[in-house]
């Protein structure tokens, strides 16, 4: 007899627990969005893998980490073959860019602790970044970090290339359809979920709708939005080496290569006010201080093109880290996934690892 789990939310964290619990026998999967996938916080994100060359070392915060970053190498080959086309994968790695010669020690100590635990860290001088990266202005710069191993995705294109491989493993998806409430039979025991299509029986119900999964647990789980804003470039040609493009940041700016000589600048941290209905909008003046943060750093971007520019909300949990994955108070078959704050790509792969650790599958 087949197990029923009911996964609530369909953007890149719900597209991942669908398409592992897809992988595990005797599981029927159900997904329930009241949008298209990747239409919240995950259309509002850059895709940055950034694990090794963070400086979460030990504990939960650095396992969630390299436990993705590790089935990224495996993931993504397989969607690949079950999608049929290539994904836009970026194994360039990530450089980092040190202003302040403080912090230089501080890089010092994070490459010998990557090296104990097998990731490659790479310090650089300034003339040795300015011979990789020609196009980048060095007089300010006292090192360049060079992570090879950390990643950057299209979190749109993997969100829906989860679901396909998803749907072709036999799960059911229902967009458009909104989630009423969770309905238990006992104290602790969910049975069904009530949705704008009908209820559904449930073995399993996992939240992780985002920014709506408060309301979902009862707020068990306080979030609150933040937001981001980037801008996309078009570019003549591209920066530097043609060969060598990967994800660039100074001061937590990033400059993110695309396809066809464009690139990404993201992404702002805009807090919501406190005020009744705390929704930041987006600001102006944030976004062209993230601009001319880049150019700094950067020159060559000040004579690209705007193609778009974005906005969107991600969730922060309050009063205790991110993200949230257990089991919802009071229930034994209810678990929540969300809370990823600005992590909701990196984590996405050992966020469903857990939930199916979770669920015994």
């Amino acid at each position: 007899m087949n197990n029923r789990v009911v996964v609530i939310g369909c953007g890149v964290v719900g597209a991942a627990i669908a398409y592992e619990l897809s992988q595990v026998p005797h599981w029927e999967v159900w997904v329930c969005d009241r949008q298209f996938p990747a239409q919240g916080s995950t259309g509002a994100a850059l895709g940055v893998l950034m694990g090794v060359i963070s400086h979460k070392v030990k504990g939960r915060t650095w396992q969630l980490r390299e436990a993705s970053l590790q089935r990224y190498e495996t993931l993504i080959p397989a969607l690949e073959r079950a999608i049929g086309h290539p994904l836009p994968f970026n194994r360039a790695g990530i450089l980092s860019l040190c202003f302040d010669a403080a912090d230089i020690a501080k890089w010092q100590q994070l490459q010998q602790t990557r090296q104990a635990q097998g990731w490659p860290l790479e310090i650089w001088s300034p003339q040795q970044l300015k011979a990789q990266c020609p196009h980048l202005k060095v007089e300010a710069v006292q090192a360049a970090i060079y992570s090879p191993r950390d990643r950057q995705i299209d979190p749109t294109a993997l969100t829906l290339a989860l679901v396909k491989a998803a749907q072709q493993n036999g799960v059911h998806f229902q967009f458009g359809c909104e989630v009423q409430a969770i309905e238990p039979t006992a104290p602790g025991h969910a049975a069904q979920v009530h949705t704008s299509n009908g209820a559904i029986a449930a073995d399993w119900v996992v939240i992780a709708a985002g920014l709506g999964s408060g309301s979902l647990a009862k707020q068990a789980v306080s979030l609150i939005p933040v937001l981001g804003q980037a801008v996309r470039l078009q570019l003549e040609a591209p920066l530097g080496d043609p060969g060598f493009q990967p994800v660039i940041n100074g001061r937590d700016i990033h400059l993110v290569p695309l396809s066809a000589n464009q690139y990404w600048i993201g992404a702002t941290v805009e807090f919501p006010p406190n005020s009744p209905t705390p929704v930041t909008q987006p600001q102006a003046e944030a976004l062209e201080s993230l601009i001319q943060g880049a150019i700094a750093y950067c020159p060559a971007i000040a004579q690209g093109t705007c193609l778009q520019t974005w906005s969107g909300l991600r969730p922060r949990p309050q009063g205790r880290p991110a993200p949230v994955i257990e089991k919802l108070t009071g229930y034994d078959n209810v678990i929540v996934a969300t809370g990823h704050y600005r992590n909701g790509v990196l984590l996405a792969p050992a966020t469903a690892q857990q939930v199916k650790h979770l669920m015994g599958a």
